[in-house]
């Protein structure tokens, strides 16, 4: 039997693959795709040729029938379907907000369930995918931190999403044609802020995001990449040597007895201990600025003083403020702060030197927007008492 070890912060699961179980292409890195293939008898000579042949398939023109891999020769193809399989996660549903945004309900190995968005703008396309099914985290102005961790996802499960959103969108070339040839790109940048703590589940996130940035895939720069923390210090500076992605962390307080209270890993890395691990950051891995996220909780962490502590924090890191006004759930223990209130922080920011550009909420109405997601099944089998229950205000 064979043991894959999902790992959430010291705690491992093994999950077990029966015996003769095909291997499934997706979520494998090319050192690991080779020694599956040699394993399947593909000789050692041919088999980084192999990988090629089939990363382009698989990552570039999104084929999921060996049969159609032509340049492989059909008895390899035979082979290649008995030993193994190009497997992405289950779309179980599709919302499409009023303003584009696509919402999908996704379903992994297991039965459980993740929420996949797609962020359509003028300039680019942006898909929000998940980490984790639920989170570990209990933030409290968090929909999603209501919802009990129950595992890691997959490297696979995690660039599955890439996929299937591709798949919807139309997005894959035609065979013999190059990325971009068709037009902009729809599917232009990821953000790893859907559900779960990326950086919980590292391992799986760094190989998920080393297949999307392959330049003979996906081809995703790492500058179209944010990965999203809630301050996981010790696992920051891997990010920028093994991964290398922009830096997002979900910041939303200027003391550490507010941020104990909205994000509670404050406790075991407060502020001072966060900060000064991002200010290595951009000089580990030349990244540009670190974009700070900021949600506006009316009478909680909006007042001017909070901008000046906020300015005063951040000086010495190459930083953008995201401010984000807070998205309502059922049951939510916060209002959004008024937008007179919003643009005054803003501009006590933008007057400090920072860009402090104000998120514009989009698939409200489909509750895909900014930390609204939660899998439907765990929404439909609470009610709105024991989700306020949950966040201690019931």
């Amino acid at each position: 039997m064979t043991d894959a070890p999902i790992t959430q912060d010291v705690m491992t699961i093994p999950r077990r693959l029966p015996e003769g179980a095909r291997v499934n292409i997706v979520g494998l890195t090319r050192d690991a795709l080779r020694a599956a293939l040699i394993e399947a008898g593909t000789p050692e000579k041919q088999a980084k040729m192999r990988v090629n042949q089939l990363w382009q398939w698989v990552y570039h023109w999104g084929v999921r029938d060996f049969a159609e891999m032509t340049n492989l020769a059909k008895p390899y193809r035979a082979m290649l379907a008995e030993r193994f399989e190009i497997a992405l996660p289950e779309v179980v549903s599709r919302q499409v907000s009023a303003d584009g945004t696509r919402k999908y309900l996704v379903r992994i190995a297991g039965g459980h369930e993740v929420e996949v968005v797609y962020i359509p703008e003028e300039d680019r396309g942006t898909l929000c995918i998940s980490s984790q099914v639920g989170c570990t985290l209990t933030c409290s102005f968090c929909h999603t931190g209501t919802q009990k961790l129950v595992r890691n996802l997959t490297a696979g499960e995690i660039v599955g999403q890439i996929m299937l959103a591709r798949d919807d969108l139309g997005e894959w070339p035609e065979p013999g044609q190059g990325t971009g040839e068709s037009g902009p790109r729809l599917l232009s940048n990821i953000v790893l802020m859907g559900m779960g703590e990326p950086l919980y589940n590292f391992d799986n996130v760094r190989d998920a995001m080393k297949i999307a940035m392959d330049g003979e895939g996906i081809a995703l720069s790492r500058r179209r990449i944010t990965l999203s923390t809630s301050g996981v210090v010790p696992e920051i500076a891997r990010c920028a040597t093994e991964i290398g992605c922009q830096l997002a962390v979900s910041f939303h307080a200027t003391t550490d007895e507010v941020r104990d209270r909205l994000v509670p890993i404050n406790k075991r890395w407060n502020i001072a201990a966060l900060l000064e691990a991002l200010k290595a950051y951009p000089k580990a891995s030349n990244s540009e600025r670190i974009t700070f996220e900021y949600v506006m909780l009316k009478g909680v962490n909006d007042t001017d003083a909070d901008a000046r502590r906020l300015v005063g924090l951040l000086r010495g890191i190459p930083a953008k403020i995201n401010l984000i006004p807070f998205n309502e759930w059922p049951g939510a223990p916060y209002e959004r702060s008024e937008w007179q209130r919003i643009e005054a922080f803003a501009d006590i920011v933008y007057k400090a030197g920072y860009a402090a550009p104000i998120r514009t909420p989009r698939g409200e109405d489909i509750m895909a927007a900014c930390g609204q997601l939660k899998s439907a099944t765990e929404r439909a089998r609470k009610s709105r008492a024991e989700i306020a229950a949950e966040t201690g205000l019931g």
